[in-house]
């Protein structure tokens, strides 16, 4: 095992935590799951025309999309579940809160990016917080940003029902200052970050790629119509009136 120098996690934790994180990885899109996310065929029709793309383009562009968000919820796998890794009292609960640590009687709300949450659900999260505190007098809340706007550890401010709301038990707080409240060194994010792409390097290189399925979406696009932009169209519009007998007028 490689050495990674990390003082607040081991190196076969780090290598096995971000193994499992690579291995959830998606590399394809099946037909059914392409057609699941409700394509909008008219959209796919404006970009190709706007954007000078191919169809085929188009749509490989919508395949990548889908398995973007796909891999995007394994980051936030990552973030959440490595702290279980830096301290054995730190859990991933299935529901309530994100991360907790029942002994510090800490209750972490974790965000990717400091503007993913909109004023309904700011409201809702806030709340759950302010009963948190309200039950147990001891408890500190956190909302933890892995892309915040500072770094930073200050109270939230949240207005609930059009009332500013602030409380010094429920805070507000960037992914570095939460490192080093966990790991009691300042740098230990930095120190990650620095590591991560070594790691990563590490782990791809130790997993014995097995042949990935191909996307199948275009040859079953195809076997719809051996036109694609009608197939997308069929796909999508093919229990409107008229749709049965489809076809794209030419001039």
């Amino acid at each position: 095992m490689k050495k990674y120098w990390l003082s607040f996690i081991s190196d076969i934790n780090l290598f096995s935590h971000v193994k499992d994180t690579v291995s959830a990885y998606r590399f394809s899109v099946s037909f059914k799951d392409f057609n699941e996310n409700l394509i909008d065929p008219i959209k796919m029709t404006f970009d190709s025309k706007v954007y000078s793309q191919t169809l085929e383009q188009t749509i490989q562009n919508e395949i990548m999309r889908q398995i973007d968000k796909s891999n995007t919820n394994h980051i936030g796998y990552f973030h959440q579940n490595i702290f279980k890794y830096f301290d054995s009292d730190w859990i991933v609960p299935k529901e309530w809160y994100d991360i907790i640590n029942e002994k510090k009687k800490f209750f972490v709300e974790m965000k990717n990016k400091h503007n993913t949450m909109n004023s309904a659900s700011s409201q809702k999260t806030y709340m759950r917080m302010q009963n948190t505190i309200l039950q147990d007098p001891y408890s500190t809340c956190y909302l933890v940003e892995v892309i915040a706007k500072d770094s930073q550890d200050i109270p939230w401010l949240c207005s609930v029902d059009k009332i500013p709301m602030k409380n010094d038990r429920i805070r507000r707080m960037s992914i570095d200052k939460f490192y080093a409240l966990v790991t009691g060194e300042t740098t230990a994010f930095k120190q990650l970050c620095q590591i991560l792409p070594i790691v990563i390097e590490d782990v791809v290189d130790s997993i014995i790629k097995a042949s990935s399925k191909n996307n199948t979406v275009l040859s079953e696009l195809l076997a719809i119509s051996p036109n694609l932009l009608q197939s997308l169209y069929l796909m999508s519009f093919d229990k409107y009136e008229g749709f049965k007998d489809f076809s794209f007028l030419k001039f």
